[in-house]
């Protein structure tokens, strides 16, 4: 499909801005500036996008691969579909724009709280949305126990993922992650086998609070 007029002014002011952001930071980078780098006019950019924030966020969205179709995991193993969805990675390309680019964009949702907020539910939704869906059918063939707390378990298998990607976010998209150590420490933990064990031994069943 030939790509038209319009396709290519968006893609345009998305590299410009992406540019703009990393190498000025975001308050400092106009909507004139990146229409002057793009070669396209404000009113056609304000075509695409509502204001600056519509256009940044859409530029995250790109760097970090959120703009990929949600692919459903259901391998029949527990492990191998948390662990799929633990390691997925960002697009390598632009690694190197991200780092550039996130010390600037912490500061800015720190400041605009609003976007901010935006901006981690953009993030987290899809890995929560496919967390949940693994959890309930392993609930459902009666690997993980019924009354499994779905809310403590994605936070127990997402929060190791953002305190490495927040603290050691000098590690390259090569580096190994530590998704599968996660998804194998979580099912030892939270397994229906090993509930059944404890029980047996004579350990009272955990009460779901």
């Amino acid at each position: 499909m030939a790509r038209t007029r319009s396709t290519e002014a968006h893609e345009k002011v998305l590299r410009a801005a992406l540019d703009l952001f990393a190498e000025r930071g975001i308050d400092a980078a106009s909507m004139d500036a990146i229409a002057l780098a793009s070669g396209v006019s404000k009113a056609t950019i304000y075509n695409h996008w509502a204001d600056k924030e519509a256009l940044l966020m859409e530029v995250m969205v790109l760097i970090h691969g959120l703009n990929r179709e949600r692919e459903e995991v259901n391998t029949g193993d527990v492990v191998r579909d948390l662990t799929t969805v633990l390691t997925r990675k960002p697009p390598g390309e632009f690694e190197e724009m991200r780092n550039r680019l996130m010390p600037a964009m912490i500061a800015y949702s720190a400041v605009h709280q609003e976007f901010g907020t935006a901006w981690r539910k953009r993030v987290m939704d899809p890995p929560r949305t496919s967390l949940l869906e693994i959890l309930d059918r392993g609930i459902a063939r009666g690997v993980l126990p019924a009354d499994l707390d779905k809310d403590v378990a994605v936070s127990l298998l997402l929060g190791p993922m953002l305190y490495s990607h927040i603290f050691q976010n000098n590690k390259s998209t090569t580096a190994p992650s530590i998704g599968p150590q996660v998804a194998e420490s979580f099912w030892r933990a939270y397994s229906q086998a090993r509930r059944d064990r404890l029980e047996k031994a004579g350990f009272p069943k955990t009460k779901k609070k």
